[in-house]
């Protein structure tokens, strides 16, 4: 049975409809964030990094990050989107990157280095969407929930 040792609550602050997680040692990844970044790819997979398209062009998304001993559970709700990759990390900690500010001062930690599956899932697309076009920002709309664990 999988067990939930960590979980983290994050705003992010999402700008040009992109934001990101890279190893925390940038000399560890080969290509930084937001180069390479496929437009319109909700979860994208590179070395030592994962970069998110958002649906809304400037906000401030809410992200909880979960890491679990083992695969979790299914999610009991729906996602607007949804996908999952591998991710290695040499140190252990994420960075989390906007287009707009770079490297952000918020660490994710993980607790270990290994390679690690990920799952993405995010509600508020439409609504983030509306929201940002009509009044520009907008806060917490799009939420996103991203489970880590150990890949077998």
């Amino acid at each position: 049975m999988p067990e939930l040792v960590r979980q983290e609550l994050v705003n992010v602050e999402v700008a040009f409809r992109a934001f990101g997680f890279q190893e925390s040692d940038d000399a560890a990844v080969p290509v930084p964030f937001g180069e390479n970044f496929q437009w319109g790819v909700f979860l994208q997979g590179h070395e030592r990094r994962l970069d998110l398209f958002s649906a809304g062009h400037t906000h401030t998304a809410a992200v909880e990050v979960r890491v679990w001993t083992a695969s979790p559970p299914p999610a009991k709700r729906s996602w607007d989107e949804h996908g999952e990759v591998d991710f290695e990390t040499t140190t252990g900690e994420l960075a989390v990157w906007t287009m707009t500010l770079g490297r952000s001062a918020q660490v994710i930690r993980l607790g270990r280095r290994e390679w690690w599956r990920v799952r993405v899932g995010c509600t508020g697309r439409e609504e983030v969407a509306r929201v940002t076009r009509r009044d520009g920002v907008a806060y917490g709309v799009e939420r996103y929930v991203i489970d880590f664990w150990p890949k077998a």
